[in-house]
C-alpha cells in the first residue's frame, strides 16, 4: 500500500475510534487506537494517553498516560501537549512541576488551544511556574476569550477592575464580566452584580444587581455574592 493509502486508512480508523469513544464503546476505540499509537501516530498516542488518564476502557494509570502523552506532545500534538501540561500541573504520573506545566501549556497555546491559552493566562497572572507577566496574561486571556472561554473573560474583567497591567477601567471590567456572566460564570455574575449595585462601569440598577447576584449564589459563588446580596435586598 502506498503511503497515501496508509494515511487515509489511519484517518479512517481514527474516525471510527472517535465514533466508538463518543458512543461509550471505549474498548473498541482503544483496539483501533493502540496499533496506530505503537506505530507512532501522534493523535492515537494522545488519545491512548487520555484513556489511561481518565480510566476509560482501561484501568486508570497516570504513569502510562504520561508516557503516551509525552510521545504525542513531542511530535507536536496539541491535545497531548495540553494533557501532559495538566499531568505536570497536578502531579499525575510525574513529579509535580509547575515550570514544565507552563512550558507545555505554552506549546499548546501557541497552536491555538483555547483551554491551554486560558490556563497559561492564569499561570502568568499569578507567576505560577513562570515569571509573573500581566501583559502576557492579558494577551493569552484575550485569545482564549475570543474562543469563548468564560474563565478568561472573567479574568479580563478582574484585570481591568484591579489595574493589573492595564489602566483601571470599570466600564471594560463590567463588559468582560457581563460576557462571562451570560455564559454562566458564577464569579463573574457576582462581580457584575456588585458593579450594578455600586454603579461602577454600568448605571446603578438594583434589580439587575439582584438578578446577577442571585444567579451567582445559585451557581456556587454564594460566599463572594453574600455581602452584596445583603445590600441589594435591604429596603431602599
Amino acid at each position: 500500500m502506498s503511503w497515501l493509502g496508509k494515511m487515509f486508512g489511519a484517518e479512517r480508523r481514527l474516525d471510527q475510534a472517535l465514533a466508538a469513544w463518543n458512543g461509550g464503546n471505549y474498548g473498541v476505540a482503544l483496539d483501533l487506537w493502540a496499533p496506530l499509537a505503537h506505530r507512532g501516530h501522534a493523535r492515537a498516542q494522545s488519545n491512548m494517553g487520555a484513556a489511561f488518564l481518565e480510566g476509560r476502557g482501561v484501568e486508570r494509570d497516570p504513569a502510562k498516560a504520561v508516557d503516551w502523552l509525552r510521545r504525542a506532545a513531542e511530535q507536536g500534538d496539541v491535545g497531548g501537549q495540553r494533557n501532559l501540561a495538566l499531568c505536570y500541573y497536578e502531579g499525575w504520573g510525574v513529579e509535580q512541576d509547575q515550570e514544565q506545566a507552563a512550558l507545555w501549556y505554552e506549546k499548546a497555546a501557541e497552536q491555538g488551544d483555547a483551554d491551554a491559552q486560558d490556563m497559561l493566562s492564569w499561570m502568568k497572572l499569578l507567576g505560577g511556574g513562570c515569571a509573573q507577566d500581566y501583559v502576557a496574561a492579558r494577551t493569552w486571556a484575550e485569545k482564549a476569550a475570543a474562543q469563548g472561554r468564560a474563565g478568561a473573560m472573567a479574568r479580563l474583567g478582574d484585570m481591568h477592575h484591579n489595574a493589573l497591567g492595564v489602566p483601571r477601567d470599570p466600564a471594560l471590567a463590567a463588559e468582560w464580566w457581563e460576557r462571562a456572566a451570560k455564559l454562566g460564570h458564577a464569579e463573574a455574575q457576582a462581580m457584575l452584580g456588585a458593579a450594578y449595585l455600586a454603579g461602577k462601569g454600568v448605571a446603578r440598577d438594583r434589580a439587575q444587581a439582584l438578578r446577577w447576584l442571585e444567579q451567582a449564589e445559585a451557581g456556587g459563588a454564594g460566599e463572594l455574592a453574600a455581602g452584596f446580596l445583603k445590600l441589594a435586598r435591604a429596603p431602599s
